[in-house]
């Protein structure tokens, strides 16, 4: 616990990981946002320092988690000109936390290379509560031997942990995992959709989904959301898209034909068209029930 930490990015679950770890005993030295309200709120809260450039958090600390939205903001703060994490790096350690491109994790590991800084991935298949209790779930990728020497900071933020391999493949099987999801989620709701159609009491077709072949992860957690249309935002339609996007762009250059995943991505990306892309994964159902969204 003598390492200092910092994060980029302290959205929702940027500032829970970075609560937890101040729970732990971790000091937080420096937060980053780009919403600069979001970190002086957290850094208030957590007795950190919210900074207004990127080199200043790599100088404040040890170690640094990045949290960002998508693969341009992930180069934009790794390779922005004038100001970026790499800027004094040498001997520092980036654990990258968003679901960006394998490619754009691959780049990252090679800046961090050559400027003698270590990079790994972190790409996290849980929710914002979890964030908060340590209870995610971590795909790691990377120098195996710098994931080692984090163990012991990840088993406070995590329930359990898998190193993948070298940079980038974390990466690629978290695409797999939301594209699997996102496409069972959508499946879900065709069948939700298609039973409220024919008049069928929701809660019993729920009940027998549950006890057959049509049982999944998405049934538990989103099955009464769609039904009740109660779609707080826990994974984003938006980022629903942009993540079978990039399942979709891995699969191109496999030279295969997804098309469950291309279904799937044109229905969040028609979310997002239509102004609902803030809505949860299971607003999806907006698209599938009778009377809803066309």
């Amino acid at each position: 616990m003598s390492q200092t930490l910092a994060f980029v990015g302290v959205g929702r679950m940027g500032a829970n990981m970075a609560r937890r770890l101040k729970d732990c005993g971790y000091q937080i030295t420096a937060v980053y946002d780009v919403h600069c309200e979001s970190a002086e709120a957290l850094a208030a809260e957590i007795g950190s320092q919210a900074c207004t450039k990127l080199a200043d958090v790599t100088a404040a600390a040890d170690v640094i988690f990045t949290v960002v939205t998508n693969d341009e903001a992930m180069r934009q703060i790794f390779f922005g000109g004038e100001d970026n994490l790499f800027m004094g790096a040498t001997g520092k350690i980036f654990i990258n936390c968003a679901t960006v491109s394998p490619g754009v994790h691959r780049e990252v590991w090679d800046g961090g290379d050559k400027v003698g800084a270590h990079t790994l991935e972190a790409s996290m298949a849980s929710s914002i509560s979890h964030a908060r209790e340590g209870k995610l779930y971590l795909m790691m990728a990377g120098d195996e031997s710098v994931y080692n020497q984090m163990l012991p900071m990840l088993e406070q933020m995590s329930v359990n942990r898998r190193f993948i391999g070298g940079a980038g493949r974390a990466a690629e099987i978290k695409a797999l995992v939301n594209m699997v999801m996102n496409i069972n989620t959508a499946g879900l709701a065709e069948g939700l959709g298609l039973a409220a159609a024919l008049g069928h009491n929701l809660d019993l077709v729920r009940e027998v989904f549950s006890q057959t072949g049509a049982n999944s992860r998405v049934l538990e957690t989103d099955a009464a959301d769609m039904v009740a249309r109660e779609h707080d935002c826990w994974f984003s339609a938006e980022h629903a898209a942009k993540d079978s996007g990039i399942a979709q762009h891995l699969a191109q250059e496999a030279g295969l034909n997804l098309p469950l995943n291309n279904a799937t991505q044109a229905q969040y990306s028609r979310m997002v068209e239509l102004g609902l892309g803030g809505l949860d994964k299971s607003g999806i159902a907006e698209l599938t029930f009778k009377g809803r969204h066309a």
